[in-house]
C-alpha cells in the first residue's frame, strides 16, 4: 500500500460485500444525525417532494459556513464543496445548494481497507427528494411491468431529471473525524433553459483556469485541470500528464496517487436535439496526494487502535483469566 507505482488506490462501488474476512468491507456510519430519503419514504401517507425533503433533511444551517480557500492554491471546490472539509461541513453545504437535496450515507461504496471492526463514513450521496405517493396494487403492478419492459429493451432511464442534480462525496478518516477526499456533481439543466456549450465551457474556464487538456466529441465535451502535489499545473512535458485526473461522473470511482495533487474534471453533454446546447454538466474534484495520505493514515490509525485493544485484553487476561484444569 505504500508503493504508489505498484497499485493505485481505487474507490469502488458494489464490490465490498465480496471481500475476504481478512479484509472486510466498510459500512458507512448510520448515526450521523441526519435522516435519509429512504427513511422518509417509509413514512405513511402521500407527501410532496418538499415535505419529504423536510422530513429527511433534519437541521441544515444555511448559508453554509465553510473555511476560505487557502491563498495560492488551485481552485478545487464544486459549489463550495472541496477536499479537506469535514463530513459534516460537506453534507451541510451540499444540502444548502438546494432545499430538495437529501443526503444519504453510502454503505455500498468505499475503499477496500481493513477497518478492524470500526465504522467509518466513507462518503455520502445526495439526490432530490421525490413526492411520496401511495400506489394501489394495480398501479404497483403496472409500474413494475413498465420497469421490466424498459430493462428488456435496454431503455436508458436517467436517475436525474431536468432541473435536478445528484452528488457523491468520498470521505476518509478515523471514526468521527472523516474528511472529504473527492466530490462529483451531475447537474441537469431545466428544459427550455439549456445554456450553450460555449457558455458552460467559458464558465468552467473562468472558475478553474486554463484546462490541462480538453477533448470535443459528438457525445460530450471534456475538460481537465491537473496539478502536482505542490499545486503547480501539470504540463504536456510532464511524465504525469496522462496519469493525474479526476472523475466528473458521481457514479464512477476515484483513483488516488501520492504523485498527483488537485485534479478537476468536467464533462458537458449536449442535447440530442441541438448539440450546441448543454443537456447536463458533470464536475468532479479530487485531492489525490491528500487522499492517499489520509487513507494511509487512517489504515495505520485503525491498526494501532486494534493493537492497543488486543494489548489491553492481554493485560486484563493476566488478572482475570480462568486457569485451566490440568
Amino acid at each position: 500500500m505504500h508503493t504508489t507505482h505498484l497499485a493505485s488506490l481505487l474507490l469502488v462501488a458494489g464490490l465490498l460485500s465480496a471481500c475476504s474476512s481478512g479484509k472486510p468491507g466498510t459500512a458507512a456510519a448510520a448515526g450521523n444525525g441526519r435522516a435519509t430519503a429512504e427513511t422518509a419514504t417509509h413514512d405513511s401517507g402521500d407527501a410532496s417532494a418538499e415535505q419529504v425533503a423536510t422530513e429527511a433533511r433534519g437541521d441544515v444551517d444555511c448559508p453554509a459556513k465553510l473555511p476560505a480557500q487557502p491563498a495560492g492554491t488551485p481552485v478545487d471546490d464544486i459549489v463550495g464543496v472541496r477536499p479537506g472539509l469535514t463530513w459534516e461541513q460537506a453534507s451541510n453545504a451540499v444540502m444548502c445548494s438546494n432545499p430538495l437535496l437529501v443526503v444519504t450515507v453510502e454503505t455500498g461504496r468505499g475503499f477496500d481497507i481493513n477497518t478492524y471492526g470500526q465504522t467509518i463514513r466513507q462518503g455520502f450521496s445526495a439526490r432530490f427528494a421525490e413526492p411520496r405517493v401511495t400506489l394501489t396494487r394495480q398501479q404497483y403492478m403496472q409500474q413494475a411491468e413498465r420497469e421490466a419492459m424498459d430493462r428488456g429493451m435496454n431503455a436508458v432511464r436517467h436517475d436525474v431529471k431536468p432541473g435536478q442534480a445528484k452528488w457523491f462525496v468520498a470521505t476518509m478518516g478515523m471514526p468521527g473525524q472523516e474528511k472529504v477526499l473527492s466530490a462529483a456533481r451531475d447537474e441537469w439543466f431545466d428544459e427550455g433553459r439549456n445554456p450553450t456549450i460555449d457558455s458552460v465551457e467559458q464558465a468552467l474556464i473562468a472558475k478553474y483556469g486554463t484546462p490541462t487538456w480538453r477533448t470535443d466529441a459528438d457525445t460530450d465535451h471534456r475538460l481537465s485541470w491537473a496539478h502536482d502535489p505542490r499545486g503547480r499545473p501539470i504540463t504536456e512535458t510532464s511524465p504525469m500528464y496522462n496519469r493525474c485526473s479526476a472523475s466528473a461522473d458521481p457514479d464512477n470511482g476515484t483513483n488516488l496517487s501520492a504523485d498527483c495533487g488537485i485534479a478537476v474534471a468536467a464533462t458537458i453533454v449536449p442535447l440530442r436535439s441541438n448539440p450546441a446546447l448543454a443537456q447536463n454538466l458533470q464536475v468532479g474534484v479530487v485531492d489525490q496526494a491528500g487522499g492517499y495520505q489520509a487513507l494511509t493514515d487512517t489504515q495505520q490509525g485503525l491498526q494501532a487502535m486494534d493493537a492497543a485493544r488486543r494489548a489491553k485484553q492481554v493485560q486484563e487476561a493476566a488478572k482475570n483469566s480462568q486457569a485451566p484444569q490440568l
